[in-house]
């Protein structure tokens, strides 16, 4: 059975603003000092999936500037692009699809987000062969999800039962429900429990399991999609995806199916996984000083403790400053406490409510 990876890179990475905008989110940057972290994602399924593989689905403001500096083993025809965003169920449906036309037969889809990180990269790929096997095996959809190593507020959680369905060198657990992210107290209900795990966003079905789902769970959109499905290699392919994709239901994966669907299962990864959706992930990827700072800045500081410092070049000074963010891109700067790292994409929305859209 052949191996397709689906990475969705049409996010705008609004957490990290103002580094990140609209036309060049995270997922474009080199944010760890090795290559685009869209790029990064691709050489971390080396041996597992073939490369030449790889469908992206990006939307139009992106497209350009994502087909000149992606991964060199990925075909232009496998970048899809979708004119307007309707979240991750219209995205993988889309996917999936263009999957089955490339293929022509049954295949298996890994889905994989853009912006992750991961240090434990030898020990990704054994548990995404692991559950590539059990995918290919069975009928199930699974996915992967993170022990936690603390309460975080930022991720989505995965209850699952606790004695395995399968025992691969990898457990197997059937899910329980998907959480939500939680308040403090009661991420660190679970994390006591011991029996959720983060949801890391990555999903393998066969492309028949997962559009067998959408025909049962999602019918509307499913339908809604068919015409796309015809188009797909013809020349009014174009023509059918923008008449189409504004007229989609705007809903995720998580809600859509996964969270209606009784035969969705858990593999347990321990990788050295982030998210880095935050300007407090930094931490993830860059250790900090002696003083608790991570600075990527021309920087000059007086007291200056726990603290992220982004800059652009300009000199940044600072004084009896402890636990803020400080982020400068020369037409922006961002100021907030670092526990208040989640909240800077209301600043975008805010920023987009007032019409100053060249800022986001």
């Amino acid at each position: 059975m052949d191996k397709f990876a689906t990475i969705l890179a049409g996010g705008g990475g609004t957490r990290f603003w103002p580094l990140s905008r609209q036309e060049i989110p995270k997922q474009l940057l080199n944010i760890s000092g090795n290559d685009i972290m869209l790029n990064d994602t691709i050489e971390r399924f080396k041996g597992i999936i073939p490369q030449e593989n790889t469908v992206i689905v990006t939307n139009r403001t992106q497209a350009v500037l994502l087909e000149s500096i992606m991964h060199s083993s990925v075909q232009k025809s496998n970048i899809l692009i979708e004119p307007v965003a309707r979240n991750t169920s219209a995205s993988i449906l889309f996917a999936a699809f263009s999957i089955m036309h490339t293929s022509q037969e049954d295949s298996l889809m890994v889905v994989l987000p853009s912006d992750h990180y991961i240090t434990d990269e030898p020990q990704f790929r054994l548990t995404l062969d692991e559950a590539c096997t059990f995918a290919m095996e069975s009928d199930k959809i699974v996915t992967i999800g993170i022990k936690p190593t603390f309460p975080s507020t930022g991720y989505g959680y995965i209850a699952y039962d606790k004695e395995p369905i399968a025992v691969h060198p990898v457990a197997v657990y059937d899910v329980a429900e998907f959480v939500e992210k939680p308040n403090f107290q009661k991420a660190q209900g679970y994390l006591a429990s011991g029996n959720y795990l983060w949801n890391s966003g990555i999903f393998i079905w066969k492309t028949s399991v997962i559009i067998d789902n959408f025909k049962r769970y999602l019918p509307r959109l499913y339908n809604m999609m068919l015409p796309v499905s015809e188009a797909l290699g013809t020349a009014q392919e174009a023509e059918t995806i923008a008449r189409i994709y504004p007229l989609l239901q705007n809903i995720s994966i998580d809600y859509g199916i996964l969270e209606r669907s009784d035969e969705v299962v858990v593999l347990s990864g321990q990788f050295g996984w982030n998210d880095i959706g935050s300007w407090d992930a930094l931490g993830a990827i860059f250790p900090p000083d002696d003083a608790g700072n991570i600075i990527k800045a021309n920087h000059m500081g007086i007291d200056t403790r726990n603290s992220i410092i982004y800059g652009n070049g300009r000199l940044i000074t600072t004084i009896g400053v402890d636990g803020f963010i400080i982020a400068d891109t020369g037409d922006a700067v961002l100021i907030c406490p670092k526990d208040k790292a989640q909240s800077v994409k209301d600043i975008v929305d805010l920023l987009k409510e007032k019409g100053m859209t060249e800022y986001i």
